[in-house]
């Protein structure tokens, strides 16, 4: 049995987006694994271990991520919030592209955590990785930039949370064999896809489930069965045009 990691993004009853889940339906989902047998471990056993092993995971560090809290505290499920350096200077939010359109509608469950918010998930026990300083598409750069990226950002959040940073995770999961060897050379010692390597071989492309608004528990507790996450499954799944 591989290990099963988690990947949310925000946690809101509000924002009625396919990246916001309510923080009930969340607590939800992972009583429903944790009680089928799923055992709450932090990042690097998850990324390294093998067995039925949990680890829930929140990319952009939204400030709404907050409201899984209790959640987590109830469940005993360990947790990593994945942030943007650019952004955590003013907490603004997260400003892609592809998320212009929420940001004019919707910016303050766009809005990103502080450092100062982040240095209380820290203490709180949550750990804090990079997702780089601005949320670029990485194998679009040039190798100068993609460098920058992934260095200036492990380095930022070194100095600011005065801890070291060993783990990333790609922005939109992009990533690519150039990409990961920049990730290993810039220093990290993990690396979290989406949905990544079902075969678990490489620890810079760690096979993430994504969890979406639309998912009950007990979708997501179908999307963590073994062999809907085998590599043959997940080579369909592409071929189908459903990458998670």
């Amino acid at each position: 049995m591989r290990p099963l990691v988690l990947c949310y993004h925000a946690v809101s009853e509000t924002w009625r987006h396919a990246l916001s889940v309510p923080a009930d339906a969340l607590e939800e989902q992972l009583r429903l694994l944790i009680g089928r047998g799923f055992r709450p471990v932090g990042a690097s056993e998850a990324a390294r271990g093998g067995g039925k092993l949990l680890h829930v995971t929140f990319d952009d560090a939204f400030t709404s991520v907050r409201n899984a809290l209790p959640a987590l505290d109830r469940t005993g499920a360990k947790a990593t919030v994945f942030a943007c350096t650019g952004y955590a200077d003013d907490g603004r939010p997260l400003g892609v592209p592809e998320l212009q359109a929420e940001v004019d509608a919707h910016s303050a469950e766009l809005e990103t955590m502080t450092w100062d918010e982040l240095r209380e998930l820290a203490v709180r026990g949550i750990e804090i990785g990079s997702h780089t300083v601005s949320h670029p598409h990485l194998p679009t750069l040039s190798d100068a930039e993609l460098d920058d990226e992934l260095r200036a950002s492990k380095e930022r959040l070194e100095d600011e949370l005065d801890t070291p940073c060993t783990m990333l995770a790609y922005p939109f999961g992009d990533c690519d064999d150039r990409v990961r060897a920049a990730a290993r050379a810039a220093g990290y010692e993990t690396a979290f896809g989406l949905p990544g390597d079902a075969s678990w071989r490489d620890p810079f492309d760690v096979f993430r489930v994504g969890v979406w608004r639309p998912d009950s528990a007990r979708m997501v507790a179908l999307k963590a069965h073994a062999l809907v996450r085998s590599p043959l499954a997940m080579r369909v799944r592409t071929a189908l045009g459903v990458t998670n």
